[in-house]
């Protein structure tokens, strides 16, 4: 029987939410009632990197005076490296206390210690002689990453949808798209309700350029990031789309030189394989949360404010059927 599956007695893990692991009463009685804090809890995760990733400081000192290996692994990373990417330096002290390694090697080449530096605390743990910091490249990721969600700034709701495109004018991607020009009315009246008649709205996408390339925006609909404009805009170079999905959350998609590598991605969403590159560990520790941010980044665009996901494009253009 799977510990989740457990009437929930007091006893084991069973019923233990999130928000428990801040709870150190709680986990203390668990614990003293006989969980075993080296099991699996949630999707076959340890109690300890759980609340290494979303628990307190307290908690994390208790389960890790009682796990049988504070560096125990978990699909690739340890309780420290987990406290680290969820930018929770006191979890990570607490570890650090408790025995765990911030140097140990893991990720493809991203060590707890060596994340930390990207981190808003870089001097969380001491480099030690030996240890390889942040490459310059790595250093510029982290800087423009900064600058570049500070200039985006945060954008409430769901169903827009957007299409990043490196290398390409606003002009271009008209081209590419076969659009031409939308009546400046009917903009206006799908912008104070686009549901009066969404499938016409749909037709409707705008442009802007922005340093490095230009975005394609639909503020109220999927259709920027539909397969087929995504492959007409990447034709040579590389395309980030982003669907803010209101039932599912964000869905993204990769276009390169006209071709759709990667699909019902996840930007933004904060969930790393061991087996990802090494800047695409980094580059998804540093977007957490941050999908259009991500896209952005992903297709080098360099916005210096927050036009493209708001709205204010340069252009409104009205899609070809086979298109929609």
């Amino acid at each position: 029987m799977a510990v989740n599956d457990v009437v929930n007695d007091g006893s084991g893990w069973s019923g233990v939410g999130w928000d428990d692991w801040t709870n150190l009463s709680l986990i203390r009685a668990r614990l003293d009632a006989g969980a075993d804090p080296n099991s699996e809890v949630f999707f076959h995760e340890r109690p300890l990197h759980m609340a290494a990733r979303c628990g307190s400081p307290e908690v994390v000192a208790e389960l890790a005076q009682r796990v049988d290996d504070v560096d125990a692994e978990h699909e690739g990373r340890t309780a420290l490296w987990e406290a680290v990417f969820a930018d929770h330096p006191g979890n990570a002290r607490a570890l650090v206390a408790a025995g765990a390694d911030p140097w140990r090697p893991m990720m493809n080449g991203w060590s707890p210690g060596r994340l930390s530096l990207a981190t808003p605390t870089p001097d969380l743990f001491t480099l030690p002689d030996g240890e390889v910091g942040l490459s310059t490249a790595e250093t510029a990721a982290v800087a423009e990453a900064r600058r570049l969600i500070a200039a985006l700034g945060h954008i409430d709701g769901y169903g827009h949808s957007l299409a990043c495109v490196a290398d390409i004018t606003a002009a271009e991607a008209v081209r590419r798209l076969e659009a031409v020009p939308a009546d400046a009315a009917d903009v206006e009246e799908i912008m104070d309700d686009p549901w009066t008649d969404f499938d016409a709205g749909l037709a409707v996408i705008g442009v802007m350029d922005v340093p490095g390339g230009c975005v394609v925006v639909q503020p109220w609909g999927y259709v920027a990031s539909n397969p087929g404009v995504m492959e007409r805009l990447s034709v040579g170079t590389v395309c980030y789309g982003l669907f803010a999905n209101p039932k599912s959350g964000n869905q993204g998609a990769v276009a390169r030189d006209g071709v759709v590598e990667e699909w019902d991605t996840h930007p933004g969403g904060g969930s790393v394989d061991a087996e990802e590159s090494a800047d695409e560990i980094l580059a998804t520790y540093l977007y957490q949360g941050q999908a259009e941010a991500y896209c952005h980044a992903g297709a080098s665009l360099r916005p210096t404010d927050n036009r493209s996901i708001t709205g204010r494009a340069d252009m409104w253009l009205r899609l070809p059927e086979h298109l929609r």
